[in-house]
């Protein structure tokens, strides 16, 4: 099996192409995320004419315009595609990116991770497709940052700058760099990581073996990307195009905590009212959107109660039905 599996969760749709049983990329869109390729009227409200950049502002968001263009003069209106949402990073959120509408673009919704060439759309009622291929793993791996391979492991951090990737284990140096790199590879296009990323590998000075580590990374991550080579230090740099938030992104926020927790209700066996136990923060998210509460109960045609517990992690929800 190859080709995406789509799956229309509440508040979100999921996506995942499966290799052999195991998920090798995979994206999740939020309901409400502002998609790239949406075309919108927006008002230039700065020019920044030394960067050829402006600030375009609509009801409800803002982006930073590139280029800028010669003939809409500030609280002047043009559309625009947004090329990228914003993204809430540690420290300062950076806003949504956008650039000039094609002649004869007309306003609406950029594609949607729904709509990928293949896909095969499932519910709530078919074979859990996802979680068969490991969907709860890719969660905890976006969660935690953490990814074991053999001989060691990887840790994912977000910074404001890039995604850094650093890479331990006990095998020795040169072997440690290539099942790196190929964990590494393999982590970013399961993750949906994209900008520019930052691969610390074991030191390695055998030139060859430095450009085995890079053949690694062609052969593993999907294109297109542009990256450095590997250099003495064992630093590989990585940038890929970023149209949205990654995996590692969506789930430092409670929101999507919250999503997969209902996401593992629908799935949950039994009958009779069913109970979601959370951190309260998880546990508020969801009370604060009672359309995704219902469309729940609709689902196994029984309410849904909710019970804060304070001991808990944002990622350790659980659900329990009434009766087995």
């Amino acid at each position: 099996m190859a080709d995406w599996i789509v799956e229309r969760g509440i508040g979100e749709v999921r996506a995942a192409r499966i290799v052999d049983g195991e998920i090798v990329e995979a994206r999740i869109e939020p309901d409400d995320a502002l998609r790239a390729g949406t075309i919108l009227s927006a008002r230039l409200v700065r020019r920044l004419p030394l960067r050829n950049e402006g600030v375009v502002a609509w009801d409800d968001g803002e982006a930073l315009l590139s280029p800028l263009p010669r003939t809409v003069t500030e609280g002047g209106t043009l559309l625009v595609e947004i090329t990228r949402p914003a993204l809430s990073e540690p420290g300062k959120p950076k806003r949504a990116r956008a650039r000039p509408a094609a002649p004869g673009a007309q306003p609406g919704d950029g594609p949607s991770i729904a709509d990928l060439p293949g896909a095969r759309i499932i519910g709530p009622f078919d074979r859990d497709l996802l979680g068969d291929a490991g969907w709860p793993l890719l969660i905890e791996e976006a969660t935690t940052g953490q990814i074991a391979f053999p001989g060691g492991a990887l840790s994912i951090a977000l910074t404001p700058a890039m995604t850094l990737i650093d890479i331990d284990g006990e095998l020795a140096p040169a072997a440690l760099a290539l099942a790196g790199a190929h964990a590494a590879a393999a982590a970013l296009a399961r993750l949906d990581i994209a900008g520019s990323i930052g691969i610390d590998l074991p030191t390695v000075q055998d030139k060859a073996v430095r450009l085995a580590i890079a053949e690694t990374v062609d052969a593993v991550l999907p294109q297109p990307f542009e990256r450095t080579a590997v250099n003495g230090f064992g630093f590989l740099q990585i940038v890929r195009r970023r149209s949205r938030a990654s995996l590692p992104e969506l789930f430092a926020h409670v929101p999507a905590h919250a999503r997969a927790l209902l996401r593992q209700a629908e799935r949950t066996g039994g009958s009779g009212e069913r109970t979601l136990a959370a951190h309260p923060a998880v546990v508020a998210a969801i009370a604060a959107r009672p359309d995704w509460t219902q469309a729940v109960e609709r689902t196994f045609g029984a309410p849904l109660a909710l019970r804060a517990e304070n001991g808990l992690a944002i990622s350790a929800g659980h659900v329990q039905a009434r009766f087995p």
